[in-house]
């Protein structure tokens, strides 16, 4: 059976409410004077083929040695970054990502993020896509999460929902989908209203997956979606 967009998200906010992501310490940045801009798109790096729970631990280190900053990351010894990522897995590669940000920030941008944010959104992901270790999903995060831009982030979760539900996508590629969400859902909300659409819609399927389908036997029959679902691997 088809569904729409406006019903999967309505469907899906009424089950599990609203997830406010992406999670921030607003009071750590209030006290320290900092910028969580930053601190999302440390995240948006760090959950890189990894659990949020495995960042958490890796965030809560960064935040221990006050190193949540782009000029502390872009001045504080790699190895100790490393060491300080550990959680979050793939650190040597992590920590070098982190180090070029953040030199890239301060020298381009001198450490103003509003200068970053304030360009056109497709200026702003090109730029992030030429970056060592930035690919499309962590680009949207950073652009949909630290900017507030209207973009919408295909993730692996986005892809399996894809391929169990019937929608009219041409491929499984991760600009076809992106293009499918961000065109469909601009026809049905507002343009003031699409970027907390995204976010929303997002974490609510990040979710539904953890909670039925992103499991060696997904938990089809409780699931709000089973009607609608081909049940395909």
């Amino acid at each position: 059976m088809a569904i729409s967009l406006q019903t999967l998200y309505e469907i899906l906010l009424d089950v599990f409410e609203h997830q406010h992501w992406w999670p921030i310490d607003t009071q750590y940045h209030q006290k320290q004077h900092s910028d969580s801009r930053f601190e999302i798109m440390i995240g948006a790096i760090l959950t890189q083929n990894t659990a949020w729970t495995n960042v958490e631990k890796a965030l809560k280190n960064l935040k221990k040695h006050n190193t949540f900053t782009i000029d502390a990351i872009a001045n504080v010894e790699e190895q100790n970054l490393k060491t300080m990522i550990q959680p979050s897995g793939f650190f040597n590669q992590k920590a070098q990502r982190l180090k070029f940000l953040a030199s890239y920030l301060e020298e381009r941008y001198e450490r103003d993020l509003q200068k970053l944010f304030i360009q056109d959104t497709s200026e702003i992901r090109d730029e992030l896509l030429s970056l060592p270790g930035i690919g499309p999903e962590t680009a949207d995060s950073i652009l949909l999460y630290a900017g507030n831009h209207p973009v919408f982030v295909v993730d692996t979760y986005t892809k399996r929902l894809c391929r169990r539900i019937p929608f009219p996508i041409r491929s499984d590629s991760y600009a076809d989908i992106k293009e499918f969400f961000e065109k469909q859902l601009s026809s049905i909300f507002l343009e003031k209203e699409r970027i907390s659409v995204y976010q929303e819609l997002h974490a609510l399927i990040i979710a539904l997956a953890k909670q039925y389908c992103w499991k060696k036997k997904p938990n089809c029959n409780p699931c709000p979606l089973n009607g609608f679902c081909e049940k395909l691997l």
